[in-house]
């Protein structure tokens, strides 16, 4: 299983390092005001994933904080209802 694992990566970036050489071809980005800029296509590809990914990532963290926040609340409430004598009624 982990030669598959390593073959499956080799082949995974001998892919990505032939669309990456295929695509060095200049691409202007042009914005308002007549600004412009220039850089290759594999470049620009790369950098939009990289920032789809941190926005994806980013609007992923506030559902993270509030699961973490919520565990850290009944791991309280376990410890609580553990320390309590066994013939305690639940609080409830």
């Amino acid at each position: 299983m982990r030669y598959l694992t390593g073959l499956v990566k080799l082949i995974l970036f001998v892919l990505l390092l032939s669309f990456a050489v295929k695509n060095t071809d200049p691409v202007v980005l042009r914005y308002y005001l007549g600004y412009q800029w220039q850089m290759p296509l594999v470049l620009l590809v790369l950098l939009v994933f990289s920032l789809g990914a941190a926005i994806g990532v980013a609007a992923s963290l506030g559902y993270l904080y509030r699961g973490r926040i919520e565990n850290q609340r009944l791991k309280r409430e376990l410890a609580r209802c553990r320390a309590l004598p066994a013939d305690h009624p639940p609080a409830g």
